[in-house]
């Protein structure tokens, strides 16, 4: 056999050596068909994909990609949380009792979105918890903790194990408005208490370091001007007072870094952080209402699996009443004919999703509710005609689900499971198999209701009683896997 009939043949063409022979003509020519000024249609917009009156969940559909001009640096993420109120990333917790206390609420906020503190518990403890948040991180603090000449180191020390700080003005009468006589910080105590008891009752008075020898301004000083005066002091805290020389203001230097730290932080005028706060439609809520403003709450979320009721309609009626400024978050909705008993009823946000989350059984249970694409599209496009912001909640499971519920018309979106598991959320961690877990349940799951001291308001968001024999479950418990701190979390959520 002849050899050369194994041997590769070389083609050449335009000086380039090839294995496969050219062909006279180019393939491609052949694929060329119509004009080339025609694009055809591709994907169908949101309307199209909705008139059907499917049910679609997330996992339905997906985005197609368009053109880009920008990096995500330019990108604005500021959302409408409610009618007045607006957030610099679109991110809300859900107040569950395994979500949100005020150390989530505290990190939502310096990332720019926004906590609720869930209401599992006594109106006393949940108004601490709001309080917390407000008095974290301020531009001027104007209700700050004040100790009289009369307290004594162990009170000092008592206030750090609650709220984490001291640096602590001292007044004659121990009370915001009169006159500074001097202020207490660690390096004045920490070796007194060292000594025990004789140490520990020391008073004040002999403790302090006196007003002669504190960096002050004036009242009426901008917060630039005040932030440049501790500066250049290098002192912790800066006393503001007015002619004669009553405390009515403190500014701290560690909220100087942490503005530099979160700059997109979530405030109020004063340059407080912004919380919210959940409570239910019963009477009793009215008390636990007025405790949550005298907190400083920013905004309140009626919390009920069925929004669409005489008694969340008579409830916001009523806190449109009694306080008029307070923003109201009114829900859960699925469908536009919901959403208009509340719009009418003057809530300034509407909250859509009923059995969407990971841990919420109510459709399996009770036969109600809706995909929460399908829910998410249909309540937006009809509460965007009055104005009134919607709050994705439920069934977000990764960062597309997120990108696909503000895409579908939501404004934010509320997230439990995504956020569970954070050394932010409440509970403490344990190990089962090696792996670091934390609890998170449903907030109507048995567990919740039958919470020691607090249950009754997960039972009356399902319109259970403490007396009722028998509950349904409309909820599961859980345990979800260690993912670290929120702080670190929510910038790859925005990014």
């Amino acid at each position: 056999m002849d050899g050369d009939t194994f041997k590769q043949k070389s083609y050449i063409s335009n000086g380039r050596k090839f294995s496969t022979p050219m062909p006279e003509s180019n393939p491609s020519d052949f694929l060329i068909c119509g004009g080339t000024t025609y694009v055809p249609e591709d994907g169908i917009t949101g309307a199209q994909l909705m008139a059907g009156g499917d049910g679609l969940t997330y996992n339905d559909f997906i985005l197609l990609p368009g053109y880009i001009d920008f990096v995500p640096e330019e990108c604005d993420l500021t959302s409408a949380l409610t009618k007045k109120i607006t957030i610099r990333a679109p991110l809300v917790s859900s107040p569950m009792d395994t979500v949100t206390e005020s150390n989530m609420a505290i990190a939502m906020a310096l990332g720019g979105g926004i906590g609720f503190v869930h209401h599992n518990c006594k109106k006393e403890y949940q108004a601490m918890e709001v309080s917390k948040v407000k008095k974290y991180q301020h531009g001027f603090v104007l209700d700050p903790i004040v100790l009289g000449t009369d307290h004594v180191v162990q009170d000092v020390a008592d206030v750090k194990k609650k709220y984490g700080f001291t640096g602590i003005p001292i007044t004659e009468d121990g009370k915001m408005g009169s006159k500074l006589v001097g202020i207490v910080t660690s390096r004045d105590i920490d070796f007194l208490l060292e000594k025990g008891k004789e140490g520990a009752q020391m008073l004040l008075s002999e403790v302090m370091t006196p007003v002669e020898q504190l960096t002050t301004a004036k009242a009426g000083v901008t917060l630039q001007e005040a932030n440049h005066i501790l500066e250049k002091s290098k002192k912790g805290k800066l006393p503001i007072i007015n002619e004669d020389g009553e405390l009515v203001a403190l500014i701290a230097r560690t909220d100087l870094k942490k503005s530099r730290e979160f700059p997109y932080a979530s405030k109020d005028e004063n340059n407080q952080l912004l919380v919210g706060a959940a409570i239910s439609t019963r009477e009793d809520d009215k008390l636990r209402l007025e405790a949550l403003v005298m907190a400083g709450v920013d905004v309140v979320v009626l919390d009920s699996s069925q929004g669409n009721s005489i008694y969340q309609i008579n409830m916001i009626r009523w806190i449109k009443d009694k306080y008029p400024n307070l923003q109201i978050i009114g829900g859960n909705v699925v469908t536009a004919c919901q959403a208009k008993n509340l719009i009418d009823a003057g809530v300034d946000g509407l909250r859509v999703g009923m059995g969407a989350g990971s841990i919420c059984i109510t459709q399996e249970v009770m036969a109600v509710g809706r995909s929460q694409g399908t829910a998410v599209y249909k309540v937006a496009e009809y509460a965007r005609r009055f104005g009134v912001p919607v709050i994705a909640d439920g069934g977000i499971q990764s960062v597309g689900h997120i990108m696909k519920a503000l895409g579908l018309g939501a404004s934010t979106v509320m997230m439990g499971s995504l956020l569970a598991g954070t050394t932010e959320a409440p509970g403490d961690y344990f190990y089962q198999d090696g792996v670091r877990l934390k609890k998170y349940r449903g907030m109507g799951s048995l567990e919740a209701m039958e919470k020691k001291g607090g249950g009754v308001a997960a039972m009356d968001r399902y319109f259970h009683q403490e007396t009722d024999k028998v509950k349904v479950a409309q909820g599961v418990s859980g345990s979800i896997v260690d993912k670290g701190s929120v702080l670190r979390y929510l910038p790859y959520l925005i990014r």
